[in-house]
């Protein structure tokens, strides 16, 4: 078994090598386009190699937007050409056999006074525990370098061999917005991740920005707000995650299970002053994060059909509305709304993986 993730890595360039990339990230896009549109006008698939293309790049990279562009058109023709995807975003690609890295700079060919040189650019490789240069002992990929809030990333897509646990050890994990995420053990541990009334309180805080922004209509200084909401976010979740997954391990799980998402946003309480927070945070995102890092540490994960999780009593499966956070049954029962619903997740209907976004 084996799973395939992206390695982000910052790239430190020169600003000569920075301008060289932007030019290069621009005629890459400006390529495939080109040809894309040559394949629709013609009906078919380019015969084209990189002699037949006279830009300024070098001719693996060429060679990669052929392979690109001839992608693009066969999804423009699944749909008749009723569709056809035009790239916007600037970016270039190196196949896995025309880069190398060392422990300071990732070395690639790129265009110098007209001519492909290999070039050493620095990179952050080295991390507080060594992880992204560990990753990179594995099976990698294209690299893919983009500018992003004017940061240089270049990401490589690497394939690391897992192992699937054995054995029948189940944890639950209940996603929500006033709690991030609960997870219980089938014995009966429970770990709380995250801190929901921080997270509320800066989303309120980049809300509050944005409409004064708006007001003023500094529309650049707003994109770079939402910029920095969506990194901000995206941080939380990856240490959400990684958090879930190590506890998951310490207690030896061989399976988690998350809820359903195509149902979350039904099935989480809100209040009107939460909706907007709910409706602007990605559960997919989390349990994707979630997935891929078990998946690395061999544990399974199963979604679950998610209807009553949170009101079905663990003791005698009576259904009983919870009042905020507490839930309390007839039978005598009483715990946390949350940790109810990650009890009952352990052991609710399995459904496929293929839920949608949330």
């Amino acid at each position: 078994m084996s799973q395939t993730i992206t390695v982000k890595i910052k790239l430190l360039p020169t600003k000569e090598q920075a301008v060289i990339l932007t030019e290069m990230s621009r005629t890459y896009i400006s390529t495939i386009n080109n040809l894309v549109s040559e394949m629709v006008k013609e009906k078919k698939s380019t015969k084209k190699t990189s002699k037949n293309i006279d830009v300024s790049l070098p001719s693996a990279v060429k060679n990669q937007a052929i392979k690109d562009a001839k992608s693009v058109f066969k999804k423009a023709k699944k749909t008749r050409f009723e569709t056809v995807p035009v790239l916007n975003k600037p970016m270039c690609i190196w196949n896995n056999q025309n880069y190398s890295f060392d422990f300071t700079h990732i070395s690639l060919p790129i265009m110098i006074d007209g001519k492909a040189k290999k070039t050493p650019i620095r990179a952050l490789l080295i991390d507080r525990n060594n992880r992204i240069f560990d990753l990179l002992k594995h099976k990698l990929g294209a690299l893919r370098i983009t500018k992003k809030a004017n940061k240089w990333i270049a990401q490589i897509s690497v394939t690391i061999p897992t192992t699937q646990k054995t054995g029948l050890k189940v944890m639950g994990v209940d996603l929500g917005l006033k709690v991030p995420a609960v997870a219980v053990t089938d014995d009966e541990k429970v770990r709380f991740f995250g801190n929901g009334r921080q997270n509320k309180f800066k989303k309120r805080k980049f809300r509050s920005v944005r409409k004064k922004l708006a007001e003023k209509k500094k529309l650049n200084a707003i994109r770079k707000i939402n910029n920095k909401e969506q990194r901000w976010m995206e941080d939380k979740d990856h240490k959400v995650s990684r958090a879930i997954v190590n506890f998951a391990r310490e207690n030896k799980i061989s399976v988690i299970r998350l809820e359903r998402l195509a149902n979350i946003r039904q099935t989480t309480r809100t209040s009107r002053k939460n909706e907007k927070n709910l409706h602007t945070w990605s559960f997919y995102r989390l349990s994707q994060f979630i997935e891929y890092k078990a998946k690395l540490e061999g544990i399974k994960v199963e979604y679950v059909n998610p209807a009553y999780t949170s009101q079905i009593c663990p003791k005698c499966s009576e259904r009983n509305k919870a009042q905020d956070r507490k839930y309390k049954c007839k039978c005598g029962f009483v715990g946390h709304r949350d940790i109810i619903g990650a009890m009952n997740i352990r052991y609710a209907p399995v459904v496929d993986g293929k839920s949608q976004s949330a």
